[in-house]
């Protein structure tokens, strides 16, 4: 029998590996590099990563990503002033 911390990290990583990723390209550069953002579950907390085109190309394949759409992205934006600044009502 398998210990019992066992079942809960496969559990987790099952849970885990359901997650959506999300990606959002800032900027093509000399169309060789994508310097893009990447975020599994939540969109707003990402990581910020430059990849080879090609090699990019193969990270969205095996991460199955969703590219963020501009609505997707300006609520991302959105939220990120909101925390910055504040909320004014």
């Amino acid at each position: 029998m398998a210990p019992v911390s066992n079942i809960r990290s496969n559990a987790d990583a099952a849970k885990f590996s359901e997650l959506k990723r999300y990606v959002r390209v800032r900027q093509v550069i000399d169309d060789k590099f994508v310097e893009f953002d990447f975020a599994i579950g939540d969109p707003s907390l990402y990581v910020e990563l430059v990849l080879p085109k090609a090699a990019f190309d193969t990270f969205c394949h095996h991460n199955k990503v969703e590219i963020m759409s501009e609505e997707q992205a300006a609520a991302v934006d959105a939220d990120m002033e909101k925390w910055r600044y504040g909320d004014e009502k």
